[in-house]
């Protein structure tokens, strides 16, 4: 991932608009503090998370934890 200067990237942002174009993550910076990062567009299906969570609770009604509560799992994993 390339690291660049926000002075830097305002001069040359066609450059690194061609480099994110093709595929490079840009990290701008400004004082060496990272503030925006350069990645390429991704047009990746939108997650609508309200479904997700309808999604989980449906889950949850057909599957069990056997008669254990979250509690009881946790307490068995800090025995190891």
């Amino acid at each position: 991932m390339l690291t660049i200067g926000s002075y830097e990237a305002k001069t040359h942002l066609s450059d690194l608009l061609r480099k994110v174009g093709e595929g490079e993550r840009i990290t701008i910076t400004k004082h060496g503090v990272p503030i925006a990062r350069l990645v390429p567009f991704s047009d990746g299906p939108n997650i609508d998370l309200d479904q997700v969570v309808r999604d989980l609770k449906e889950f949850g009604k057909e599957h069990s934890l056997g008669g254990l509560s979250l509690q009881d799992m946790i307490h068995e994993g800090h025995k190891y």
